[in-house]
C-alpha cells in the first residue's frame, strides 16, 4: 500500500491525524472509565490494569509519533494495528470467556482511523475486517449489539479511507493546477517582454530588409528566420490546454495563415480568445484579404498580418505592397454587382459587430479589421 507523494497529500494527512489525536484521547477516557467502572469484572486484575496502562502509554505516544511524517512508517501503523489486537486477544484472559464487552472497547477506532487516513480505502477496509473479525471470534455468543459494532468498524474504516483518498486526489489536482497557472502567468510576462522588445526588432529588421539588396537584404531574412523561431518557441501551448468554452485563440488560427517569404504574420505572443463566431469571421476576412493579394497584386506577392490585442477589441491589419486600388475602384465594382469586398471583408466583421477600413496608395492597401472581445455579443441580424 502506498500514499500519495505530493506535498499536498501529506498536509491533508497531517491536518486528519492532528484531528485524530483528540478523538483518541476521548476514547481512552472512555475506555478507562468504562473498566474502572466494571472492574468488578476482572478474572485477573493485574492483567487488566496492564491494559489499561499500555492504553494510556500508547495514546500518548502515539499522538507525538503521528505528529511527523517521517515517523509515519509501516511499524507505527503496524504497531499500532497490532496493539489494539493484542487488547482485543486479551480479553479472555482478563475477563474469562464469558465476556460481554472486550478491554479496549471502542479505543481500537483510533488504530483503525489512522490506518485509514493513511493507506485510504484499501488501508481502512482491511483493518475494519480484521478487528471485526478478531472481535467476533472471542465471544462465546454473538449479538445482535455485537454484529451492528463488527459492522461498523468495516464500514468506517472503509468511508474515512474513501474520503481520505478523494481528498488527497483533490488536494494533489489543485496543487497541480495553481502551479501550472503561476507557470503560465510568468510565461506570458515574460512573452509580452520578448513581444515588446526583440520580436519587434526582428519584424523591424526583417520588413526594411525587404526594402534593400545585399547584405542588407540577408540580415533581414534572417531576422525573420529567428522571429519565426523565437515566436513559436514563446507561444507554445500550455500542457493544461484549457480553453473557455465555444472560444478560439485566434493567435493559432493565423499562424497557421503563414507562408515563409511571402505572408508573414505578426501575433502576441500569448493566446488571444475570441468567441468563435467572431473567430471565424476575422480569420475568413483575413483569409479573403490575402487572396485580393494574389489575385491582384501577384501569387507570390508579400503579405504582413498584424494581430494587436485590446482588452475591449482585436485589431488585425493586413498590409500589402502592391500598386493600391484606385480612388471609386471598389464603388465601380460594387456597382457592377461585384460583391466580394463588400461581402466577403466588410460584411462578414458587420455580422459580429467589427469594422473593416481600408487604407491605399501607391505605396500598398491595408486592411485594418476590429471586431469585439465581448463574450456575450451576439450575431447581428442580416438586413432582409
Amino acid at each position: 500500500m502506498s500514499t500519495w507523494a505530493s506535498a499536498a497529500a501529506t498536509a491533508v494527512e497531517d491536518r486528519l491525524l492532528r484531528a485524530l489525536t483528540p478523538l483518541r484521547v476521548i476514547l481512552l477516557i472512555n475506555a478507562v472509565a468504562l473498566n474502572v467502572y466494571r472492574a468488578d469484572s476482572f478474572q485477573r486484575p493485574l492483567a487488566g490494569t496492564v491494559c489499561v496502562v499500555a492504553m494510556i502509554a500508547w495514546t500518548g505516544y502515539a499522538a507525538w509519533a503521528y505528529a511527523d511524517a517521517r515517523r509515519r512508517t509501516r511499524w507505527l501503523l503496524g504497531a499500532d494495528l497490532g496493539l489494539a489486537l493484542t487488547l482485543l486477544l486479551s480479553t479472555p484472559l482478563v475477563k474469562g470467556s464469558g465476556f460481554n464487552a472486550t478491554v479496549p472497547g471502542f479505543w481500537i477506532a483510533g488504530a483503525l482511523l489512522a490506518w485509514a487516513v493513511h493507506y485510504r480505502l484499501p488501508g481502512g477496509l482491511f483493518a475494519g475486517v480484521l478487528l471485526a473479525s478478531v472481535d467476533l471470534v472471542l465471544r462465546d455468543h454473538i449479538q445482535q449489539s455485537d454484529y451492528n459494532n463488527a459492522f461498523l468498524l468495516v464500514i468506517t474504516g472503509s468511508v474515512v479511507g474513501f474520503m481520505c483518498g478523494s481528498l488527497q486526489q483533490m488536494a494533489t489536482e489543485r496543487d497541480a493546477a495553481e502551479r501550472a497557472a503561476a507557470m503560465a502567468t510568468e510565461r506570458a510576462r515574460l512573452a509580452r517582454a520578448v513581444h515588446d522588445g526583440v520580436l519587434q526588432v526582428l519584424a523591424l529588421m526583417q520588413r526594411h530588409g525587404a526594402e534593400h539588396e545585399g547584405v542588407i537584404a540577408e540580415l533581414g531574412d534572417l531576422a525573420g528566420e529567428q522571429e519565426q523561431r523565437l515566436r513559436a518557441l514563446i507561444r507554445a501551448e500550455d500542457a493544461s490546454g484549457v480553453r473557455p468554452a465555444g472560444s478560439v485563440d485566434i493567435v493559432a488560427a493565423l499562424t497557421r495563415l503563414e507562408r515563409p517569404g511571402i505572408v508573414t504574420v505578426a501575433v502576441p505572443a500569448f493566446a488571444v480568445d475570441l468567441p468563435a463566431p467572431v473567430a471565424e469571421e476575422l480569420l475568413a476576412a483575413a483569409r479573403a484579404c490575402l487572396d485580393n493579394v494574389r489575385h491582384h497584386v501577384g501569387e507570390d506577392a508579400p503579405a504582413w498580418l498584424l494581430l494587436e490585442a485590446f482588452p475591449d477589441r482585436v485589431e488585425l491589419s493586413v498590409r500589402d505592397q502592391g500598386p493600391g486600388i484606385p480612388e471609386g475602384r471598389l464603388d465601380e465594382a460594387a456597382s457592377q454587382g461585384r460583391l466580394g469586398v463588400s461581402e466577403a471583408i466588410r460584411g462578414r466583421l458587420d455580422q459580429v459587430g467589427g469594422t473593416a477600413s481600408l487604407t491605399s496608395d501607391s505605396l500598398g492597401t491595408e486592411w485594418q479589421l476590429v471586431v469585439p472581445r465581448e463574450q456575450d455579443r451576439t450575431l447581428r441580424q442580416e438586413a432582409s
